[in-house]
């Protein structure tokens, strides 16, 4: 059975840190794309980065030079570093593995999800 369980999420003041965690068990995910997906109150889930079986990255605009997502396939795990957090960074974030090899911005390219995480940063 697959499964993803994010890590790391909490309340932080603007400007701070964050290390999310994603650990996938079930299978080995080393030839899928991972990706992160974030949902605030009252907003639709949106992108937020994604990496390739190759290391290949891709970020959304709102977190690029800030956030940066990374993989250990030994592990099995993913990982997003949030750097120089915003209140509008607050949300839950949701680890995903897609059905690709290479990253992915839409959430319909991806079969497994996590549960969530809450991020909560405030100003």
């Amino acid at each position: 059975q697959v499964q993803l369980v994010e890590s790391g999420g909490g309340l932080v003041q603007a400007g701070g840190s964050l290390r999310l965690s994603c650990a996938a068990s079930g299978r080995s995910f080393s030839r899928n794309a991972m990706g992160w997906f974030r949902q605030a109150p009252g907003k639709e889930r949106e992108f937020v980065a994604a990496i390739g079986w190759t290391g290949s990255t891709d970020y959304a605009d709102s977190v690029k030079g800030r956030f940066t997502i990374a993989r250990d396939n030994a592990k099995n795990t993913m990982y997003l570093q949030m750097n120089s957090l915003k209140p509008e960074d607050t949300a839950v974030f949701y680890c995903a593995v897609g059905r690709t090899v290479w990253p992915r911005r839409n959430e319909y390219d991806y079969d497994y999800w996590g549960q969530g995480t809450q991020v909560t940063v405030s100003s």
